[in-house]
């Protein structure tokens, strides 16, 4: 969802230089309102986004693991299995405990200061830093890009940042969007461990062929950097951008899965404002 997320903003932005097209022309500073509405309707998914997830029914296994209720766990699985359904249990029911391990810190110690499963968390972090001082490195300066190559370096600045829009929306659509659906049709086929890899080497080679030959690509041709911008585009996305986030949710015990994943979702984080203030 990601990628149409990252689509859908493009166009958002583009509808609303659009409708602000004469108030640019007579006052640029309008563009201050064009931001801050874009960004505005962005809560909007994210409002849906909260609503389904305060309200979706806990899943068996965190029934199990972690409120610990076994007969629960047994009655909503059998009922979403028969009846794709789930049924709250009555008051009147009683819960049957069980005995498994429960979060705290000195749990968390013990569990994660054991190499075997800290490794697992210092991997999945490290990978999802190393990742996103890539991604958002480039992704948050699409705009300084599409100036480099002169899509967008137009003085009029209703032009300038129309044609900026136009360009996210053709940078989503050509590496963003197929990336992820690659991933959705081979992540259960090729495995969440080789995409991330295959992601990862194709991304270091095409780094470094960009990196060490920005200038005499763009200067040879524009088509070519194209080329190369969209196909670091689709293996971020044909890669460790999905996988990072897939991971993390389901390597580690359920009571400490969604630690697991914010530790390393703020790695990534990390990585990314590094990207924007370091470079």
């Amino acid at each position: 969802m990601q990628g149409f997320g990252i689509l859908a903003a493009a166009i958002v932005a583009l509808v609303v230089v659009s409708a602000f097209k004469n108030s640019i022309h007579d006052d640029v500073s309008s563009i201050d309102y064009c931001w801050r509405l874009v960004l505005g309707l962005g809560a909007v998914p994210g409002l849906f986004a909260l609503y389904f997830r305060l309200t979706v029914p806990e899943s068996p296994r965190y029934t199990m693991d972690i409120e610990r209720d076994i007969n629960q766990a047994s009655q909503d699985i059998t009922t979403v299995l028969s009846t794709g359904k789930y049924k709250e249990r009555g008051l009147e029911e009683p819960a049957v405990r069980i005995n498994v391990p429960k979060s705290s810190w000195a749990d968390f110690r013990n569990y994660f200061g054991k190499w075997k499963n800290g490794k697992i968390l210092m991997g999945t972090a490290v990978s999802w830093f190393a990742l996103d001082v890539a991604f958002y490195g480039i992704g948050l300066n699409n705009s300084i890009i599409l100036n480099a190559i002169g899509f967008s370096n137009d003085p009029d600045p209703y032009i300038s940042l129309k044609n900026i829009a136009i360009g996210n929306i053709i940078i989503s659509a050509m590496g963003t969007v197929p990336g992820y659906w690659f991933t959705v049709f081979f992540v259960d086929k090729w495995g969440r461990k080789t995409i991330q890899l295959m992601g990862f080497t194709v991304l270091t080679i095409l780094f470094i062929v960009v990196g060490s030959a920005y200038h005499q690509i763009k200067d040879a041709s524009i088509a070519l950097f194209i080329v190369f911008f969209t196909l670091l585009q689709f293996f971020q996305n044909f890669g460790p951008n999905t996988t990072t986030f897939i991971v993390p949710g389901e390597v580690f015990p359920t009571r400490y899965r969604s630690t697991g994943h914010g530790i390393s979702a703020a790695s990534g984080k990390l990585g990314a404002i590094i990207a924007q203030v370091g470079f």
